[in-house]
């Protein structure tokens, strides 16, 4: 499975069953048909089923699903089973939401430090964290075994910031700096662009409001 080449596509939607499955897990479910699934969801059933063939497929014809099974194996294949270590560079009040996301720890990832050019902020804690200056990332990074980075910067910074945090051996940056960071190919980064988020939800309204004659 490692060197299959599964589409971004699956990849995208890997999150969405995870989520759904951890919903059931959580009020007692213990299997689920694909048509179930699909109800739920609003994808059809014959997507999920290709979905997760990609995978081994998981299911038994005539029985469905493990819900439990299902959600351990889905969160294996994102990787979720494994632990990391991240620091957030700014805290502003972007990066003050970030850090305040309790459910990192429930995926694996968990803050070890805080940095900002803010002088005011350095010395100050979230969530028992201090914020740290800029300057400390490097020796930081290399001390506490940081492979991932959130970048919750001005756009003006975070290209610097990125290579910085490149050469201290970052694996990973999650990218709220809305600029594309040019980095080599060994380093992941999943870029988040609220402003486009918003477009695309405002395109969809636009839409809707068209076909059922509510503009204006």
């Amino acid at each position: 499975m490692a060197n299959k080449d599964i589409s971004r596509a699956v990849i995208r939607r890997l999150p969405r069953y995870f989520r759904y499955l951890g919903e059931l897990k959580d009020v007692g479910v213990e299997k689920i048909s694909s048509q179930d699934l699909s109800e739920m969801m609003h994808v059809t059933a014959s997507q999920i089923r290709q979905d997760l063939n990609n995978f081994g497929g998981f299911g038994q014809q005539g029985y469905g699903y493990n819900v439990s099974y299902l959600y351990d194996e889905i969160g294996k294949i994102l990787g979720l089973d494994q632990k990391h270590n991240l620091i957030l560079v700014g805290a502003g009040n972007l990066g003050r939401a970030l850090a305040g996301y309790t459910n990192f720890e429930k995926r694996g990832f968990y803050m070890k430090g805080i940095f900002d050019v803010n002088p005011a902020l350095q010395g100050t804690k979230i969530r028992e964290i201090p914020i740290m200056p800029m300057k400390d990332i490097p020796e930081f990074v290399k001390a506490n075994n940081i492979d991932v980075a959130v970048i919750a910067i001005p756009k003006a910074a975070a290209v610097e910031v990125a290579k910085i945090l490149v050469d201290c051996g970052i694996k990973a940056i999650w990218n709220f700096s809305h600029v594309d960071l040019d980095i080599p190919d060994n380093v992941m980064v999943e870029s988040v662009h609220l402003s486009e988020s918003l477009m695309r939800l405002s395109y969809n309204l636009n839409q809707y409001e068209e076909r059922h004659g509510k503009k204006g």
